[in-house]
């Protein structure tokens, strides 16, 4: 089984594993879900901080405010395979890119964040699990992971 999901135009780190306290382990508050976020517009300071504050978005039709995460802006723009769909061409303006870590996952909950400070996502990559990091992993590529990997997630603080 899949832990955690992505979205379909969502790309990144995705653990497969048959262990059922592994995942719930992996899924839980405990442990850090990282991102790399492209977003439409020159990302702002102001932005940023609120991102690591919380901000209030929808979910399952109500209201919720994220937890306070970690928020940065990534000044060059990370080397990341292409893309096979393009997103969209200069023409559209400037786009940056941000790194949004959170614990929680509540349903497409880094696009939401990132729109709710008016930035939409245009490309979201998810590249670390608590200590396991996609690296240079292509899309579709497939890395067997070993016990201490694991461990160090069930003992995430």
């Amino acid at each position: 089984m899949s832990v955690g999901r992505l979205d379909e135009p969502s790309e990144g780190l995705l653990i497969l594993t048959t262990d059922g306290k592994m995942s719930e382990a992996i899924r839980s508050k405990k442990v850090e879900k990282e991102y790399l976020v492209q977003v439409d517009g020159e990302i702002t300071a102001e932005a940023i901080d609120r991102l690591q504050k919380g901000v209030e978005i929808s979910v399952d039709k109500s209201n919720y405010t994220t937890k306070p995460g970690k928020a940065k802006l990534i000044a060059t723009p990370p080397k990341l395979p292409v893309r096979g769909k393009k997103i969209r061409d200069d023409r559209h303006g400037p786009t940056s890119w941000a790194s949004i870590t959170i614990t929680e996952g509540k349903f497409r909950q880094v696009r939401k964040m990132t729109a709710a400070v008016g930035f939409p996502t245009l490309r979201l990559i998810r590249i670390r699990i608590g200590s396991i990091e996609l690296d240079d992993l292509d899309a579709g590529e497939v890395r067997e992971l070993d016990l201490t990997s694991f461990d160090s997630l069930r003992n995430s603080p």
